[in-house]
């Protein structure tokens, strides 16, 4: 494998912030950039397989002839000093695509870019693409979030099952056996948010999915247990989202919420990246 497939660091700065993380670049010219965002008490390396580096994202995609950029978003990595104010998610999308922009002056972007993001970062990603910014967004993936989800957040918790590492895991036995080993899990301390903000989010969403035109998939883990799975719920999402020029909701099973530490990333990773090639074909 060229070593230009495997995800290498980099930083980048932008309004006096540095943002650390990774990148993937293909061997040859880049079909277009996949933005990657982590979700909260997660780093880049969530998406970078590091229980096993055959489920890395950075690795499939670049190999697809995708360049693809995995902050640390703020309050992470290099930025792990950010204030409140920056982290919380409307400031923090705008933010991105500022950054965004500054990563588009040294890396190529191809056709746009396609963000996929998880848990918070999928959040960040619809936000983004309701107001965008310099950089065109094709269009958008995630998992991980919703519209509804199974407990209220500030007052109960999400529940577990018998099995389950805790309710953002599920089930132990559907990760990779080394996941849990001393070093290898991505995770850092929380970054500060707004206290509502979680509770607060349908609602936000509401405010602006009408203003999201770019084509948006949701990927549901089998396990989840933080958001609710259910037809009720994939009908709501597709009310409120009304105006995208195509909505897609998918099952991934096999997974609880961290698709992406799970046995089977490669397999969802694989299904975004071909979502990302029918949104480039769209006129």
């Amino acid at each position: 494998m060229s070593s230009a497939l495997r995800p290498r660091p980099l930083n980048v700065s932008v309004d006096g912030v540095t943002l650390s993380g990774l990148v993937a670049e293909p061997d040859g010219p880049s079909r277009a950039l996949v933005l990657a965002l982590h979700g909260h008490g997660m780093t880049a390396r969530y998406f970078a397989g590091p229980a096993d580096p055959d489920l890395s994202l950075p690795t499939v995609a670049a190999a697809l002839g995708y360049t693809v950029w995995v902050p640390d978003r703020l309050g992470y990595g290099a930025s792990a000093g950010a204030d409140l104010a920056s982290c919380a998610m409307f400031p923090q999308a705008q933010f991105l695509h500022r950054a965004l922009a500054r990563f588009a002056e040294d890396q190529a972007l191809g056709a746009g870019c396609f963000v996929l993001g998880h848990s918070f970062g999928l959040k960040l990603a619809l936000t983004m693409a309701a107001f965008p910014g310099q950089v065109p967004i094709v269009g958008v993936d995630g998992s991980g979030s919703g519209l509804m989800y199974t407990f209220d957040p500030g007052v109960t918790r999400p529940e577990s099952q018998p099995g389950d590492v805790n309710a953002s895991w599920g089930p132990r036995h559907l990760y990779p056996p080394t996941t849990f080993a001393e070093g290898v899990l991505p995770v850092a301390a929380t970054a500060p948010t707004p206290e509502r903000e979680a509770a607060e989010w349908p609602d936000d969403l509401r405010g602006f999915a009408g203003r999201i035109r770019v084509p948006v998939r949701f990927t549901f883990a089998e396990h989840e247990r933080l958001w609710v799975v259910s037809e009720e719920h994939f009908a709501a999402l597709r009310s409120l989202l009304a105006e995208c020029p195509r909505l897609e909701i998918d099952i991934q099973r096999g997974a609880g919420h961290n698709i992406s530490l799970s046995r089977v990333a490669r397999a969802y990773h694989l299904k975004a990246l071909a979502f990302a090639e029918e949104c480039l074909l769209m006129p």
